[in-house]
């Protein structure tokens, strides 16, 4: 891929392990499946058996090669047959495909379940790297890390806050460490979110130095630019992946009493969500764990469902009980009222 006009982030999507097709989209390379066949699960620890040293060691070889049920089958290790046994048909469905892009709608429109959130959140990852190539805005690049990494939010001064979830989770283990060795040292060590900085107008250039630190602070309560920077991403989402125009809007409140169409970005505003929809009293706690809402209107309405009748989409985002944020950009494609040409 030619990177040489913008600026390099996400290496560690592996988008310089693919290359764009005619199309836009990226091409599954050998590459692309080596690096599938290189993660822990299926490199062959010391004690496995010979049949999985020779399967590992043919497609290392030959990533495309034909696997069959028997060679799976011959796998001794249960957990390891298991494995084999959804990376090659995870393979077979990424090889059938004429894009990463076409693949990923493939498996959300039909196998959805089927596959691990880490895998479709890699998938997310480089697609998202794919769309946003030439990007110069930090607050939209670091925006996008909340639709494939889990956010931890906590409220600062009444305004909150988002962070890498698996971030805080490493440095909240290292605390509970250090409050068993030293709990005076611990107890004034601050919390998760002090050694790392908040994206601001002034510090926003240093993300490029960061990107796949994934350690940037997003003030979601209380900087504007951040729910925008969510409405810029979600438009490059579907505009990318579905070829439509979309144009998506933060909102306060949905206001319009005959809204017609809602998607939750996430499991827990899907249920909040529901529970307007059918007239239901919604717990205000529950409400207060809605950290987004966005007013979405596609250009092109001969491609949506005609049920829409021009109106918006309404998108809600909302926190569970403990403060997670799992955005599933999968809902975007799933949820959305399209048209029969368009989906």
């Amino acid at each position: 891929m030619d990177t040489a006009t913008s600026r390099e982030f996400w290496v560690s999507s592996g988008h310089h392990m693919t290359r764009r097709t005619d199309g836009g989209g990226l091409a599954i390379t050998d590459e692309l499946i080596l690096a599938y066949l290189a993660r822990p699960e299926l490199v062959p620890p010391e004690e496995a058996c010979a049949a999985e040293r020779e399967l590992h060691a043919m497609l290392m070889a030959e990533p495309r090669r034909a696997v069959t049920k028997a060679m799976i089958e011959a796998i001794q290790d249960d957990d390891a047959r298991e494995n084999w046994s959804f990376m090659i048909g995870f393979r077979d469905r990424l090889i059938a495909a004429p894009s990463v892009e076409a693949a990923y709608l493939g498996i959300i429109r039909r196998q959805a379940s089927a596959v691990p959130p880490l895998f479709l959140n890699q998938l997310t990852h480089l697609i998202l790297r794919n769309a946003l190539d030439g990007c110069e805005d930090p607050f939209v690049l670091r925006a996008a890390e909340c639709f494939f990494r889990a956010q931890k939010g906590s409220l600062r001064d009444d305004t909150l806050l988002i962070a890498d979830a698996e971030l805080i989770e490493g440095f909240e283990a290292e605390r509970r460490t250090l409050m068993q060795s030293s709990p005076l040292t611990a107890m004034f060590g601050g919390d998760a979110l002090a050694g790392l900085d908040v994206m601001t107008d002034d510090n926003a250039g240093d993300y490029w130095s960061c990107s796949d630190a994934f350690s940037m602070v997003m003030n979601l309560g209380g900087n504007p630019r951040a729910r925008e920077a969510l409405a810029r991403v979600i438009e490059s989402w579907i505009g990318h992946l579905l070829g439509m125009t979309a144009t998506v809007t933060p909102v306060e409140r949905i206001e319009d009493a005959d809204w017609r169409w809602f998607v939750g970005l996430d499991a827990e505003a899907t249920g909040i969500g529901n529970r307007l929809w059918q007239g239901e009293t919604v717990d205000p706690t529950a409400q207060a764990r809605v950290c987004g809402l966005f007013k979405l209107n596609f250009g092109d309405q001969a491609r949506v469902d005609p049920r829409l009748a021009g109106k918006p989409v309404y998108l809600i985002m909302a926190l569970t009980e403990d403060m997670i944020l799992r955005i599933k950009p999968q809902n975007l494609i799933a949820g959305l009222p399209l048209g029969a040409a368009a989906a």
